[in-house]
């Protein structure tokens, strides 16, 4: 079991599931990032319960080296999308990405699957495939 699955099954374990894993560099600072979800939502006490279920499984297989900062959060509102699993959750959101000519499509999701997601836009309906998208996210008009 690698270290992704060990957090995954700590994390369902604390009734959460796992949006993203990310290790990226802030202010010269190693920080591991753990988003999770959870169909009650993610409020703060949640990310400590995990942050402390995790601890110590990162503590036998450290990442980056050992000098990191954990951080555990929801995805937020405005989330990536990086993968299938991803686009199938946020059906009826808007979202908006690039392939990989640069274009910039908008507009809500209508359909997802293994291969290519549908989206409703000002001009119609489009369906893309994976493959051709470079960034997406979900955004939010406030």
């Amino acid at each position: 079991m690698n270290l992704e699955e060990s957090i995954e099954i700590a994390v369902q374990g604390c009734g959460a599931e796992v949006y993203d894993i990310v290790s990226l560099k802030e202010n010269d600072m190693n920080i591991f990032r753990v988003y999770v979800t959870s169909k009650e939502g993610i409020n703060l006490d949640k990310c400590a319960e995990i942050s402390r279920m995790i601890s110590p499984i990162l503590d036998l297989d450290e990442p980056m080296n050992g000098k990191y900062n954990l951080e555990v959060s929801s995805p937020g509102i405005e989330r990536k999308l990086k993968n299938p699993r991803h686009f199938k959750a946020s059906l009826g959101e808007k979202i908006k990405l690039k392939d990989f000519d640069k274009n910039s499509i908008k507009g809500e999701l209508l359909s997802a699957d293994d291969n290519e997601i549908k989206i409703k836009t000002e001009h119609g309906e489009e369906i893309i495939t994976y493959d051709e998208i470079s960034s997406a996210s979900t955004y939010f008009e406030w």
